[in-house]
């Protein structure tokens, strides 16, 4: 029976599966596999279920299979999984000290593939609501390595997912802090800076904040607000953003309201309190060069 490549319903980018229709070649998903079998059900205990075998082979999948699969894999099964599906998912994944591959024909005839889902070049695939049947496992070695040592494990228990970072004003500032009162001299309030940082802030923080930022302010200051209005604007030859957490709590975010392609932010009824200033850089999160002037009289 000829099985074909398809790409599956799984667990959205944590996996990087392409397939594509057409006849496996010399792979033979039939024979009996070099490492064992097992039979496990839904709540499988002990979780993960952990097989010792060897990557690789003669075989290269992308020219076999297609799609994306890739990786050196055997003629025979490296293993097989016989399983009994409930409410949970189905992990599988690789670790080994090489580049390895995961290419595995599902109960629904169907091949799946993965190279680096798992991180550290190594392969994961996950399907959400599995189907039961036979799954007969391949791993393969990226670049025909040749037979290296690896660990299967075969899980119910979805891989953790870090938090990303996200800007925290309560860090103390990279680049100083000052009290103004209302009326402050010299005006503008000058600081030399440096934008940008590791933090997508319109991920972490939402629209409309763009720019990458730091995750400690940069800047804070705290104020206290008589009459005239606030204004904080960057100038910088690099195009900056500007992210500022307000004494009320809240975030407050400009792009272009500035000269050029540079921020400025206005309040005019301002309220008195602590402003962390974060001055990001747009599209990209290297440092640049940039300067903060806070101002009761004019934006720049």
């Amino acid at each position: 029976m000829n099985r074909q490549t398809y790409i599956p319903g799984m667990l959205g980018a944590a996996l990087a599966v392409l397939a594509l229709t057409g006849p496996a070649g010399a792979q033979d998903w039939t024979l009996n596999p070099t490492y064992g079998a097992s039979s496990l059900q839904n709540g499988f205990r002990p979780d993960p279920h952990v097989i010792d075998l060897h990557s690789g082979g003669e075989i290269n999948a992308a020219r076999m299979i297609g799609g994306h699969c890739t990786g050196f894999i055997a003629n025979a099964p490296d293993y097989r999984l016989t399983y009994e599906a409930g409410d949970l998912p189905l992990i599988f994944e690789v670790t080994a000290n090489v580049d390895t591959t995961l290419v595995i024909n599902g109960p629904d005839g169907l091949w799946y593939c993965d190279d680096d889902s798992a991180g550290n070049l190594n392969p994961r695939l996950y399907w959400t609501s599995p189907p039961s049947g036979q799954y007969d496992i391949f791993v393969g070695t990226y670049g025909n390595a040749g037979i290296r040592p690896a660990q299967l494990s075969i899980t119910e228990i979805p891989p953790e997912v870090a938090e990303p970072p996200v800007p925290d004003w309560s860090l103390d500032p990279t680049f100083g802090t000052v009290s103004l009162d209302y009326g402050f001299l010299p005006d503008p309030f000058e600081i030399q800076l440096q934008s940008g940082g590791a933090i997508d802030a319109a991920a972490a923080i939402g629209a409309p904040c763009v720019g990458f930022v730091a995750q400690a302010p940069d800047f804070r200051f705290t104020y206290n607000a008589g009459s005239p209005p606030l204004i904080i604007s960057v100038g910088s030859e690099a195009d900056t953003t500007l992210v500022i957490n307000g004494p009320d709590g809240l975030w407050y975010c400009d792009d272009d309201s500035g000269e050029g392609l540079n921020p400025s932010l206005r309040w005019d009824t301002p309220p008195s309190g602590q402003y962390d200033i974060y001055v990001g850089t747009y599209g990209e999160a290297a440092l640049q060069d940039a300067t903060l002037w806070i101002s009761e009289i004019t934006s720049h």
